[in-house]
């Protein structure tokens, strides 16, 4: 009997997952194929964003019209974080004389040689391996041979490069997510996965068009906040709500014991309202969160991680467009602080050179930055 073990997080499941595990049966021949949800995936500190129980049920939805695969919650019931040779092991014991093999996209294979116990998973399973978006498997066969002395097998299918990142910000803010199967998203609305009950009356505060910065923003900002280690619903929080100040007037009631600071420039007093209706009026707690949206437009000395993210992916979404935004937007990807002090010279620059204001928290942010980057030069 041939077996495929189909692990990730599924977080959400979507069309390329069982789009795969097609393929995957008829290059290998698979008799079964078992969808494991993990507990916790190792790679991802932050852990999973729907509850094992959830991301069970979604599989179970997204597989059910395939008679060979099942739905297992051994990696969820086992609870903690699920590594693959115990997975493996415990299919190995379970199903003796079988041929197992543990599916893995291109970007899982390359992770793979730095796995906990990987000769482990090989010496009860095979890895079969596909491409994803415009990467393929095949370039690493050499490496993993030198390494394990056995190969991989390559299963003829390349999946599109489907984020999942990018799909849980798209459900947070509404927006159709193409890929996700139809019942799958009458559970996740069903059971409000992947959003925060701030975001929508947030955005209902915005123009059409502003919701769509908010939205690119919150793309921008999730995708980088990966690869800086700042949790991703803070990030998702703070870009949704960073503009939700822009167009409530000051004597409206939602702001009526709002007091502005003094000597505020018009195009920033909109990041202290908005602080304020993300605490008073949409429940939010979390200061670093708060800090983000409060400190978007002008910056501040002693800005955190998260805080200069915000500001970043606010001045450069795709929709912006301003000399010398590309040069920017390579170097938020690469160098974060880089960036940030980058941005705030040409902000000066621009301010002085039109006449315009300097707000002196942004004169402020400006010199602790280049401070702090020389200190580390």
């Amino acid at each position: 009997m041939k077996i495929g073990l189909f692990g990730g997080s599924f977080d959400p499941v979507h069309a390329e997952h069982v789009r795969f595990a097609q393929a995957a049966r008829a290059a290998l021949g698979l008799d079964r194929l078992i969808v494991l949800p993990a507990g916790v995936a190792p790679h991802k500190p932050c852990g999973a964003f729907a509850s094992g129980e959830d991301r069970l049920a979604m599989c179970r939805i997204a597989f059910a019209g395939i008679p060979w695969a099942e739905v297992s919650p051994f990696e969820v019931n086992e609870g903690g974080r699920s590594y693959t040779y115990l997975t493996c092991r415990h299919f190995a014991q379970l199903y003796p004389g079988a041929q197992l093999f543990f599916l893995v996209g291109e970007d899982m294979l390359e992770d793979f040689f730095s796995w906990k116990e990987p000769d482990d998973i090989l010496a009860h399973a095979t890895l079969a391996a596909c491409g994803r978006g415009d990467r393929a498997p095949d370039a690493l066969h050499a490496r993993f041979r030198a390494r394990f002395q056995r190969d991989f097998v390559t299963v003829p299918f390349t999946g599109e490069a489907v984020s999942s990142r990018m799909l849980r910000t798209a459900l947070a803010f509404g927006k159709p997510s193409e890929g996700v199967d139809g019942g799958v998203m009458d559970y996740i609305r069903k059971n409000g996965l992947y959003t925060h009950p701030a975001i929508a009356p947030a955005l209902a505060l915005e123009k059409e068009a502003r919701r769509e910065h908010s939205y690119r923003v919150a793309r921008m900002a999730v995708e980088r906040a990966h690869s800086l280690r700042i949790p991703e619903p803070k990030a998702l929080l703070a870009a949704a709500l960073h503009d939700c100040g822009k167009y409530v007037p000051h004597d409206s009631p939602l702001l009526e014991d709002f007091t502005p600071p003094e000597q505020v420039p018009a195009p920033v007093m909109h990041q202290y309202t908005g602080a304020y209706l993300a605490r008073h009026s949409f429940g939010i707690e979390e200061e670093d969160v708060l800090d983000a949206i409060r400190y978007h437009t002008s910056g501040r000395a002693e800005m955190s991680p998260l805080g200069m993210l915000i500001y970043l992916a606010d001045l450069l979404e795709e929709g912006r467009d301003f000399a010398g935004v590309e040069e920017l937007r390579a170097l938020f990807w690469t160098d974060l602080e880089g960036c940030f002090l980058r941005s705030l010279e040409e902000q000066l620059v621009y301010l002085k050179h039109t006449k315009k204001p300097v707000y002196p928290l942004t004169e402020q942010a400006y010199r602790w930055i280049k401070q702090k980057l020389n200190k580390k030069a």
